[in-house]
């Protein structure tokens, strides 16, 4: 017998047996597609081959690019998208033990939604942020993984719901800056661009990725990985965000400062080209 929300039953919910549920022991990979094709493919497939192999996973032989490719490109057409879509693939280790596992294997869950536009789009509206400082991302590997266990993000979530604001700014725990909710950090100051090496406990973004590799290529741009103070927030021209779903989005205004957008929105230019190539 089990007891679910207060009843008893002898059925047994499939929960009781999930690792993901029960313990976070689970990654996932959430990709765009668009006209029937995965924007960068081959940097999905491997982050999250690289993500099972630091977690122990034991990864199936057929487990290939083109089996994931397929896997999920056959998701979205029974599902009806043929323009774009989001897909979120969700590798976890199958049951058996405590935190100790019976089983390196895996099964995977695949599951996707329709997108109303398939290239990136420039927004203008406003996104003001701050700081959160209840739970700070530990400077780790693990921190850097698209896990299950994402707590802190959701207690951050309802932070920014409940001070009405559109996104918070994660901190580690030596209070630098790592990350934003749902992507990776970006800040101008005059002709240089900064973003958080992974070293600090961001997360190894996809499109965080192609925007350093857009931005490098850029004349009289110079692009660093490097710490990002607080304080170093307050002094900058720029802010924005990236994320493989959303594109590039600015902040425009952090505590009483405000944010130009030129480079951000020059960059959703390139990245719409470089998809369109």
């Amino acid at each position: 017998m089990i007891n679910s929300n207060g009843n008893s039953s002898a059925q047994e919910n499939s929960l009781i047996h999930n690792r993901g549920f029960l313990y976070g022991d689970a990654v996932f990979e959430t990709v765009k597609i668009v006209n029937g094709k995965i924007l960068f493919l081959e940097d999905h497939y491997f982050r999250l081959m690289a993500s099972m192999r630091i977690l122990r996973m034991e990864i199936p032989m057929d487990f290939t690019m083109e089996f994931f490719e397929d896997q999920v490109l056959t998701t979205v057409s029974n599902n009806g998208f043929s323009a774009s879509a989001r897909a979120r693939i969700t590798v976890y280790r199958n049951d058996g033990g405590y935190y100790l596992p019976t089983t390196n294997t895996i099964s995977f869950l695949i599951h996707t939604t329709a997108l109303e536009n398939q290239a990136y789009v420039w927004e203008s509206k406003s996104c003001e942020v701050d700081l959160y400082k209840d739970f700070y991302v530990a400077k780790q590997l693990l921190a850097t993984l698209k896990t299950t266990n994402k707590v802190l993000h959701v207690t951050a979530s309802i932070y920014a719901d409940e001070n009405d604001l559109d996104n918070c700014i994660l901190l580690n725990e030596t209070k630098n800056v790592v990350e934003v909710l749902q992507g990776n950090i970006f800040m101008v100051n005059g002709n240089t661009l900064i973003t958080p090496p992974i070293s600090e406990g961001c997360c190894n973004g996809i499109l965080r990725k192609q925007v350093l590799s857009l931005a490098k290529k850029m004349e009289g741009l110079e692009v660093i990985e490097g710490v990002i103070s607080p304080f170093d927030l307050q002094k900058a021209d720029e802010l924005f965000y990236t994320n493989v779903i959303k594109g590039i989005k600015s902040i425009t205004k952090y505590r009483k400062k405000e944010f130009g957008t030129a480079l951000a929105s020059e960059l959703v230019q390139k990245l719409n080209e470089m998809i369109a190539n």
